[in-house]
Formats: structure tokens, C-alpha cells, sequence
């Protein structure tokens, strides 16, 4: 999803423009939105009631809301 969101916007560019150290933040930004698919599933299987699949989406998305809080900081 975060290479989706990159060439959609054509972002290429402006990571190339920008020094080193601003992308700490910006790809703790992309990794946000890599995870938004993972969170719109959870919200589907915890409707449907199916709380096993709910849970695997959930452990499958928190390494990067993790990492996405570790390049934040």
C-alpha cells in the first residue's frame, strides 16, 4: 500500500530532493498508510464476528505500527 501511495503521488521526486535526514518522518508517514488495507480488514472480520482471522490481522499489522512510531520519534 505504501508503494502504491508513493507512485500515485509521485513521490519519488521529492524524496530525492530532500536530504537523508527528513526521511525518518516521511516513511513513518507512508508506513501509516501501509497499514490503514489492514485496519479497514480487522474492522470487516470484527463485524463479521470471526475473531480468529480478526486477531491474525491485528498481529499482522502491529510490527508496522511499531516500526512506523520508532521512525516517528
Amino acid at each position: 500500500m505504501g508503494y502504491i501511495y508513493i507512485e500515485r503521488f509521485n513521490l519519488w521526486y521529492t524524496f530525492e530532493a530532500f536530504n537523508m535526514d527528513m526521511m525518518g518522518p516521511i516513511l513513518g508517514k507512508i508506513m501509516q498508510v501501509g497499514i490503514f488495507p489492514n485496519l479497514a480488514l480487522l474492522f470487516v472480520f470484527y463485524t463479521m464476528e470471526v475473531w480468529k482471522l480478526a486477531k491474525g490481522v491485528l498481529i499482522g499489522a502491529l510490527p508496522y505500527l511499531i516500526v512506523s512510531i520508532a521512525l516517528m520519534a
